[in-house]
């Protein structure tokens, strides 16, 4: 198993594991907020059937499913892209954005939604917004693109290492 097929699985198992754990064990879609470290952190059941913010939920189930499509293509494409990678952690970095993005659209599958629940407050300032695991692992995986991913051989076949004016 390659690099980017294991940062993949990995992130999509744990996010998948701790909603189980979260949602499903303690409750949270029910009890809807615990304290886990106040006022830094804390779970608060969120479902959110739009993208970032809840943007696009009013029509929810049209929403789910272009959603879901959209993370499948993302994710296939990122993949057929990914191939050209040299460096090992730019590859991580892609399985990560994968594996977030395919374990959010499973949430939308299953639930309709994406289930969020980590919440996380400073200084006096109240975040009224939750986030999950995959949400995590696709902003790393993203930034670590930026920084990492563009090392390897061009559409043309130039060397990268090569300097050009």
């Amino acid at each position: 198993m390659g690099r980017l097929s294991a940062a993949a699985l990995a992130a999509f198992g744990l996010d998948q594991l701790s909603k189980v754990v979260v949602v499903h064990l303690l409750n949270l879609r029910e009890v809807l907020f615990l304290d886990v470290w106040p006022p830094f952190l804390t779970f608060r059941m969120g479902w959110n059937t739009g993208i970032n913010f809840g943007l696009l939920a009013g029509q929810a189930e049209l929403t789910r499913w272009i959603l879901v499509a959209l993370a499948v293509a993302v994710s296939a494409g990122l993949a057929w892209w990914a191939r050209r990678l040299v460096r090992p952690i730019a590859r991580i970095s892609a399985g990560l954005v994968i594996g977030g993005a395919l374990a959010n659209a499973l949430d939308r599958v299953i639930y309709g939604a994406v289930a969020d629940f980590l919440n996380v407050s400073c200084c006096g300032i109240h975040n009224p917004f939750a986030f999950n695991l995959a949400d995590v692992f696709i902003f790393a995986g993203a930034a670590g693109l930026v920084l990492w991913g563009d090392e390897g051989r061009g559409a043309k076949g130039r060397d990268p290492k090569r300097r050009t004016r």
